[in-house]
């Protein structure tokens, strides 16, 4: 499946922002702890335990701010200054996900941007280089492309 280039329009940013974002980031912490241990090695994430993260896609106007703590993902209600920063739109992590794209390119020509503690970034960076996809992409029947 080949993600179409496509940004959403600016009003959905604008309406994004003002809506809650708890309802997204249980739905961004589940996927992340439903792929906790099957696909992303736990002892490898360690350094993210504890850590503030804010994700945030662009376009959709949402800022997912969450966490790892022993029992997994979980959400952040508070609006502390994060710790790591990852920015992109829907359609760049959409692409970064279904692997069309990889977190190298997208971060050097500038549509993935990460601010913070850049050890971290790097860390998430080689975590998501280091996902064995196809392996989840055969678990997962609607992955299969045609």
């Amino acid at each position: 499946m080949k993600v179409p280039a496509f940004t959403l329009p600016g009003p959905v940013a604008r309406i994004g922002a003002r809506l809650p974002q708890l309802p997204p980031t249980l739905v961004l912490v589940t996927g992340l702890n439903l792929a906790l241990d099957r696909l992303l090695p736990r002892d490898t994430l360690e350094p993210l335990t504890g850590k503030r993260l804010l994700m945030k896609i662009t376009d959709a106007g949402l800022a997912l701010r969450f966490t790892l703590t022993a029992r997994g993902f979980r959400p952040l209600l508070s609006t502390a200054t994060p710790d790591l920063t990852i920015s992109a739109t829907t359609r760049d992590y959409l692409a970064l996900a279904l692997r069309e794209e990889d977190p190298d390119t997208l971060f050097f020509s500038r549509r993935l941007l990460m601010e913070g503690e850049t050890d971290l970034g790097l860390l998430v960076k080689n975590t998501l280089d280091a996902v064995d996809w196809d392996a989840l992409t055969a678990r997962v029947p609607f992955l299969r492309a045609g």
